[in-house]
């Protein structure tokens, strides 16, 4: 049976992303593992996780059945011991869903924090899907003019490419959700909601 292993990054408990992340993990028929990010947020990475990647990298060792081979001292246990739940719901995974909303032009520092502590030297994720259910306050949209300024999708893109070598990656987008809060913005509130259903029946 399948696995689906779904993040959400979203300060807000109501927001367009979880909206959107729900109307997928919702239509999954396999097994489910959920992580909020926001509420229970995962540590930043401290120096004992780099010794880790530092002793990965001298060893050689790309295969993380034996990532745990090269942990030694105190620190390092205690870096492993935040590292090892995260990087066994990732690597379980046949999917990984994640709602991230675009802040400051790329992604909560939240969903950062885990990627940081989940990626390794020389890591392959071949084989599994990432699906990114995103919301954005304006519009990036290729041809629009803030379309240079998407360090959200791009990043999560060439991140998700260059270093785990996946080449199945699905972005889906709610645009302008600042239209609900925003006067300059209010007179494309028809745009917003037409964004956010055709998000929504895309997922």
């Amino acid at each position: 049976m399948s696995n689906l292993l779904h993040l959400d990054s979203s300060a807000r408990r109501q927001s367009f992303s979880r909206e959107l992340s729900a109307r997928y993990a919702d239509a999954w028929t396999g097994t489910r593992t959920y992580r909020d990010l926001a509420a229970d947020p995962v540590p930043v990475i401290g120096e004992a996780w780099t010794e880790i990647c530092d002793a990965l990298l001298t060893a050689g060792i790309t295969d993380p059945a034996h990532y745990a081979d090269v942990v030694e001292t105190p620190a390092q246990r205690k870096a492993w011991a935040v590292v090892e739940p995260l990087l066994a719901e990732l690597l379980e995974a046949d999917v990984v869903l994640i709602g991230a909303p675009m802040y400051n032009f790329s992604i909560p520092a939240a969903l950062k924090t885990w990627i940081d502590q989940v990626t390794f030297p020389r890591m392959s994720l071949r084989g599994k899907a990432f699906v990114i259910a995103g919301a954005r306050g304006g519009t990036y949209a290729p041809g629009t003019p803030r379309a240079p300024f998407d360090h959200h999708e791009r990043y999560l893109r060439d991140f998700f490419a260059g270093h785990y070598d996946v080449d199945d990656v699905r972005f889906v987008h709610a645009e302008l959700t600042n239209a609900l809060v925003d006067p300059h913005l209010a007179a494309r509130d028809g745009e917003r909601a037409a964004s956010r259903e055709a998000a929504l029946a895309a997922l």
